[in-house]
């Protein structure tokens, strides 16, 4: 069984909480990721504030592996 986190993170950019200006509809990133035409990129920031299930979910989208 995936720990309880794991089964409550978000998994399309619509369930994600945060950072509008970047995935909200029609920001920048959005447009870019629902295009498929997305160029390497930092996600930086604290612990627990949603980059690696940012990754995951562009990654998803794209349909590309996510390595961690």
């Amino acid at each position: 069984m995936q720990p309880l986190a794991e089964r409550l993170r978000p998994k399309t950019l619509d369930d994600y909480i945060g950072q509008k200006h970047l995935v909200g509809p029609g920001a920048i990133l959005r447009k870019m990721i629902d295009a498929g035409r997305i160029s390497s990129f930092i996600l930086w920031g604290p612990p627990g504030v949603g980059k690696t299930t940012l990754a995951q979910i562009i990654a998803n989208k794209l349909e590309t592996p996510f390595y961690t």
